[in-house]
């Protein structure tokens, strides 16, 4: 299993620190070029500034309820985490505090999405019998999608009245809860039935729909 998760906008500003390491990052020998061509267009002073861990950096709801810090190094090795600046990282990855919105257009490089999927899919795994948990948000979600492994992407609703509707507010929340329980579990899923059974487990209530994992929240 593999858990994908969107960046945040809320992020730690590292004080201290070596600079950011390309050669160190996530698939670096697939995505390095890229990411210096974009960070020369964006903001080459963020070569300099001080890093830290992207478990630490990065602070949005999804990621207080996921608590990623606190679980066991192999647990975070089954997360990658998306970003239109880095491509994506592992939370040992070292970065520093940026902002960089899916709505930006520098001059060559265009929209993020586009820009990020060919090497992206190179890069990413992608085998056949994979199980890989979506947490991302749709701009992130477009820039990439597996074509042999298995994508279950996590999603919120509430029911009101018998009707059923799509949480907004509380859908990262919802994702940092399912992806910590997800990354718990003792023996991790393998395919979507699994995932929904440790969900359960951990007293979500879900349901298998069409390739998602549909969280019920009360």
């Amino acid at each position: 299993m593999l858990v994908l998760l969107p960046p945040s906008e809320g992020k730690a500003r590292p004080e201290a620190g070596d600079p950011v390491d390309l050669g160190s990052l996530a698939f670096a020998d697939e995505l390095g070029g890229k990411r210096e061509e974009l960070i020369d267009a964006f903001d080459p002073a963020l070569l300099k500034a001080p890093a830290a861990l992207a478990a630490e950096v990065y602070t949005g709801v999804l990621f207080q309820r996921l608590r990623l810090p606190e679980l066991p190094a192999k647990a975070q090795q089954r997360v990658l985490i998306a970003s239109f600046l880095w491509g994506v990282v592992w939370p040992e990855d070292r970065i520093p505090h940026y902002r960089f919105s899916p709505k930006t257009r520098l001059e060559g490089i265009g929209p993020p999405a586009t820009y990020w999927r060919p090497a992206l899919t190179e890069a990413l795994p992608d085998e056949k019998g994979d199980l890989i948990v979506d947490m991302r948000s749709g701009p992130y979600a477009s820039a990439w999608k597996p074509r042999r492994a298995t994508l279950l992407a996590v999603r919120a609703f509430t029911e009101r009245d018998g009707e059923r509707m799509a949480v907004s507010h509380m859908a990262k929340a919802v994702r940092g809860e399912v992806a910590r329980a997800l990354l718990e579990a003792k023996k991790p899923p393998v395919d979507p039935e699994s995932a929904a059974a440790v969900a359960e487990s951990a007293s979500f209530t879900v349901e298998l729909n069409a390739g998602n994992l549909d969280v019920i929240v009360t």
